[in-house]
C-alpha cells in the first residue's frame, strides 16, 4: 500500500491523522477510530510510546491497520531499542508490507508512566534516518550487505517550526534532509506567522512536503494543560478565551481546528491532525475546513 508515497510524489495536499495504539491486547477502539478516517486521510500515524507512555508495539498496531485496508505511518522512536533492535524491526516492517516510517528520537522516560525504567537512545532521529537510508540501499549500519534484500521504506521526520532556536531549527532540518527524510510532520502549530516564516526561510527549495500539526483543543482547561506540559507550545490567550466563553467548548475547538486547517492549506503542503480520543471528529473538522474526501483511483 503506497498511496501516501504516491500522493507525496504527486504534489497533493496531504492529510494524515494520529491514532494511538491500545493500552492492552484489544485493538477494537483503535480499529474503529481508524476506519472512520478511511477516505479522509492519506495515512494514519501509529505512535511509538508517545510521551513515553506504555502502548502496544506500533509495528503490530500498523499490521492490524493493514489488515483492514488502512495505510499506516509507523512511528519508530530510538528511546527503547538499540541499533540491532531497530534494524530488526525495520526489516520486519518491510517484509509485512509497512512502507511509511516516521523516524523519531523519542520522548524522555521521565515524562511517562515508567519514569524509573532505563532508556536506550543508542541512536537519535538523524542517525535513524541515516540507518534507514543505508538499509534502503542494501546495507546495515556497519555497511555490510543485507544478503536477503534491501528494504524499501518511505521515511519522514518531525520538525518544530516554533523552536526558540532558529539556527538550531535550520541546522536540524537540513541534517534530516541530507539523511534522507522524504516528508516532515510538524509539532502542534499555534503560531502560523512563525510557520510561514519557516516555510519561506528554511523549507523553501527543499521540495519535501511539510505537514502542519493541527490539534483539537477540547476546552480551555485542555489548552492550559498543553501550555503547561508540552514544551515549545504556546497556545495564544485569545484561543483559550474563545474556548472558555463558548457554550460548547468542544464545538468551538472543532471550529478553531478547521480555521487552522484552512490557514495551513495556504502555507504548506498538508496537515497532520491530532484529536486525542476524539479521532471520530476529524472528518467533521475537514468538512468545516472545506477539505473534500480523498479521491482514490
Amino acid at each position: 500500500m503506497t498511496s501516501f508515497r504516491a500522493a507525496v510524489q504527486g504534489g497533493e495536499f496531504l492529510i494524515t491523522a494520529e491514532v494511538a495504539p491500545p493500552k492492552g491486547g484489544d485493538p477494537t477502539h483503535m480499529i474503529e477510530m481508524a476506519q472512520l478516517l478511511k477516505g479522509r486521510v492519506h495515512a494514519i500515524n501509529i505512535t511509538d510510546g508517545s510521551r513515553a507512555v506504555l502502548r502496544m508495539c506500533p509495528l503490530v498496531a500498523s499490521v492490524i491497520l493493514l489488515q483492514y485496508g488502512i495505510e499506516p505511518i509507523c512511528q519508530v522512536a530510538c528511546r527503547d531499542r538499540n541499533r540491532i533492535g531497530l534494524q530488526a524491526d525495520l526489516m520486519g516492517a518491510h517484509a509485512i508490507g509497512i512502507r511509511n516510517i516516521l523516524a523519531l528520537t523519542g520522548d524522555p522516560v521521565k515524562a511517562g508512566d515508567h519514569p524509573d525504567c532505563k532508556a536506550v537512545f543508542d541512536l537519535e532521529s538523524v542517525r535513524l534516518l541515516q540507518l534507514i537510508d543505508k538499509m534502503n540501499n542494501g546495507f546495515d549500519w556497519n555497511d555490510k550487505p543485507l544478503t536477503d534484500g534491501a528494504t524499501d521504506l518511505f521515511v519522514g521526520a518531525a520538525v518544530d517550526p516554533q523552536s526558540p532556536s532558529w539556527s538550531g531549527l535550520q541546522s536540524r532540518f537540513e541534517r534530516k534532509l541530507q539523511a534522507g527524510a522524504q516528508f516532515f510532520q510538524s509539532q502542534l502549530i499555534s503560531d502560523f506567522d512563525r510557520l510561514e516564516k519557516f516555510m519561506s526561510q528554511i523549507a523553501a527549495g527543499s521540495n519535501k512536503p511539510i505537514l502542519a500539526g493541527i490539534f483539537l483543543l477540547k476546552s480551555a482547561k485542555n489548552a492550559e494543560f498543553i501550555n503547561r506540559c508540552v514544551p515549545g507550545v504556546n497556545i495564544p490567550q485569545q484561543i483559550i478565551d474563545r474556548l472558555a466563553s463558548a457554550k460548547d467548548p468542544l464545538e468551538e475547538g472543532m471550529k478553531i481546528a478547521a480555521e487552522q486547517v484552512k490557514l495551513a492549506s495556504q502555507i504548506c503542503q498538508g496537515v497532520h491532525l491530532m484529536a486525542v480520543k476524539r479521532e471520530d471528529l476529524i472528518p467533521q473538522i475537514l468538512d468545516m475546513a472545506g477539505i473534500p474526501p480523498i479521491q482514490t483511483a
